[in-house]
Parts: C-alpha cells; structure tokens; sequence
C-alpha cells in the first residue's frame, strides 16, 4: 500500500509539472478555449459583468485567468507592469518588468504565460522575465533582445513567450541568431539556433506535432522557421516573405499571426493585401511547399480559427476596414465575405465563436460555412485606443481588455 501512494504521489508531481501553461489564445495557441457548458445566447446588453478593473496600464495583450486569479499587463509611463488581480477586482500586486517599447505603437503587447507557481512575460525591448505567482517578485529576467543582437521590426516586440519542456523559447532575430531557449526556472541558456536571417517579427511561437515528433513552429520577418524542441536545430524554413510584394517596410513582414497547424498543412496569413499560404510538410517532416495561396483572408492582427474543416477570421481592407471570412481548410475556396462593422480578434469556445471588432462591438458568432451569423452582441464603451486585445476564456468566464480597462464577464449556463 505504501509503494502505490509512493507512486500515486509521484504521478501527480508529474501531471502537475507537465499541466499545460494558461496562456495567449489557448492551450494551443490555436484560438481554441477548452470547457463546456457557456451560454448559447446572451442576454440584451450582454452577459453579466462580474469584474471591471481600471489603471492596468495600456495595451493589447490579453488578460489571463487562472486559480481564479487575472493576470494582465500594461505599460504606465515608460515601463511595461504586470498585474494580478482576483475576481473582486482586488490588485494583489503590480510590478514593473521591463522598458516598453519606444517608438510606433509603444502599448504593451506580450501577454502573460502562467505555468504552475511561475508567470513569463516579455517586454517591449525584449526583456523575458519569470515572476513568482504569489509574490509578485521576479525569479529570473534576460535581456534577451540585448544579448542577443536582436534586430527590429518598425513596431518592435509583441512576442509571447513559449513554454514547453523546461524551457522558455524566444525568437529575437537578427544576424547572431534567430530563436533562443532558456531554462525556465533559472533563465540560462540552453540552445541558439542558427540565424536564418530577418529581423525579429510579431509573431508568438506555437509547438506541432507530426510522425510522433514535437517542434516548434517560430519566424522571423522574413521566414518561418521548425526546430527540433532539445537542440534547436532548424528542421526547415520558408521565406514567406517577398520583397517585391511588401511594400511597407524594406526589412521584412509584421507576421502576427500565429499559424494554424492542421496534421502536415500549416496556414499563414499575414494582413496588408499581402497573399495568405496553405502549406504542405513532405512525409520527412523536413521542407514544405505550397499547396495554395489566398488573397482574401489577408487576416491583419486578429488571428484565424479552424472549426470542421474550415477557417473563420477577418479579413485586411485598410488599417480601420475589414470583413469577415470563412475559407475551406482544404480547397482554400472562400465560402463566404461578410460586412460586421469591420474586422478584429476571434477565438471559438464550446462551439461557438467569440469575435470582437475593431469599433467595439463583441460578437457570438455561429461558425456555419453558409453565412456570418451574430447570435448575439454587445458593446465595450470604456477605455480607450484601438481595440485590439484577444479575448481570453476560462472557467465559464469571458476576459476583454480595451487600453487600461479590464472586463469579466460571466458566460456560463446557469
């Protein structure tokens, strides 16, 4: 008897290590909220706000919930803060983490990755820290973008780092190297890839699997990058990135979105009229070619979702204008363009999606290939800047953030 709660014992140390971090649109980066029973309509004025919450700092990160605790950052003056909060709207503790971001569009954009006891974070100049859950404290921090001569994209750094294994992946960029891995409890390098080139982009890393083998799936502004998760070697890269056809910026793409991976076929859209890919990994897992390539769902800063077969997002008219789209995961032929306002973030929870425009408006959305459908909307009138942060889903709980004014709404079935 005592081996089997020796064992026991172990198994839930284990479980409780390998507990997957509550992070940046999901578990699996893909949009995607696990959890059931939400509400299928919602009342008139939306559903009930259980937690408004002010002076968070300014931003576009997401706010994330977990052991009933919020944990969103913001930038206050020049320096990017982490919040905690609980579900009374109580500030546990607010700390500074890094410099902001100094030139265009400075707002905080690297959400928080909770795993266990630790939280990670970057800052807009690259500075990766783990802070302790219940303190507040900092464990560890890297300068990350420093150390490792990263090179900037016109807008700087909105990464959100990647936990997997015991390592914290960060994709700086630049001629020295592209992605770095630290160990997540101490901060100390691991691995350096080798420098692919491009300089650091938007996007967030994301982990896939493919013949019983895990990677992890990165870019630069200039390519998108697979490397083996324990040495950090490139698997294969694809330069998604055309000069001939970017013309905003002459060092490469903003890329923010993070692909969509579905078995062998990863998704690429980018924004600005420039062409969305369909890619397709040979039977070795080592290159990819293209099997399609899309010039509607040109998804700006609001990521796509795959939901049975088919994709749901908005797509890029100008900077203020967009439409929402759904494509076939397979052919690419675009079902539907619908006019919502314009475009914006979308996540999708217990088979329903959650969109939310740029003018405000929160929408639950049926995901049908037929039509746009909005069940049922509200609207989000305090704060202020764009509307730009990603909903975050938990616990029957439904996070918005618009500039320095945090919500939760109650979303579950009563």
């Amino acid at each position: 008897m005592k081996v089997f709660w020796r064992s026991l014992i172990l198994l839930l140390i284990v479980s409780s290590s390998n507990a997957q971090p509550a992070q940046w649109r999901g578990p699996d980066r893909d949009g995607h909220f696990p959890g059931t029973g939400l509400l299928k309509s919602w009342p008139e004025g939306g559903p009930e706000l259980i937690v408004k919450a002010e002076n968070i700092g300014k931003g576009w990160s997401s706010p994330i919930l977990a052991d009933n605790m919020i944990y969103v950052s913001g930038m206050i003056d020049t320096l990017d803060y982490l919040t905690a909060l609980d579900l009374d709207g109580n500030v546990k503790w607010q700390v500074a983490y890094g410099r902001a971001w100094n030139q265009s569009f400075p707002d905080t954009r690297s959400t928080p990755v909770v795993e266990d006891d630790r939280i990670y974070v970057q800052s807009g100049t690259g500075r990766v820290v783990c802070i302790n859950r219940e303190t507040g404290e900092e464990t560890w921090a890297v300068e990350v973008d420093k150390d490792y001569q990263c090179e900037y994209h016109v807008w700087g750094n909105s990464e959100t780092p990647l936990v997997i294994d015991d390592k914290v992946i960060c994709t700086p960029g630049g001629k020295e190297t592209s992605v770095v891995a630290l160990n997540k409890l101490t901060g100390e390098l691991i691995w350096k890839s080798e420098s692919v080139g491009g300089p650091r982009s938007y996007i967030s890393a994301t982990t896939y699997e493919l013949n019983g083998q895990r990677f992890i799936l990165t870019a630069t502004a200039s390519h998108l990058i697979s490397l083996e998760p324990e040495s950090g070697k490139v698997v294969w890269t694809y330069q998604y990135w055309q000069p001939e056809k970017w013309k905003y910026q002459d060092n490469g793409l903003i890329l923010p979105n993070t692909p969509i991976i579905k078995n062998n076929e990863i998704f690429i859209t980018t924004g600005y009229n420039y062409p969305a890919v369909m890619l397709t990994m040979d039977s070795t897992g080592t290159s990819v070619t293209e099997k399609f390539v899309d010039h509607t769902l040109d998804n700006h800063i609001g990521g796509v979702v795959l939901h049975d077969g088919y994709i749901y997002g908005s797509n890029w008219f100008d900077n203020r204008r967009g439409r929402w789209v759904c494509m076939d995961w397979e052919t690419g032929e675009i079902k539907y363009v619908a006019d919502w306002d314009t475009k914006g973030p979308i996540v999708i929870a217990d088979g329903l999606l959650y969109a939310y425009n740029e003018r405000g408006n929160v929408g639950l959305i049926k995901p049908d290939p037929n039509g746009f459908e909005v069940i049922s909307e509200f609207r989000i009138t305090e704060g202020a800047g764009p509307h730009w942060a990603h909903p975050f889903i938990a616990d029957g709980k439904l996070l918005m953030r618009h500039g320095e004014v945090l919500f939760a709404f109650d979303i579950k079935e009563k």
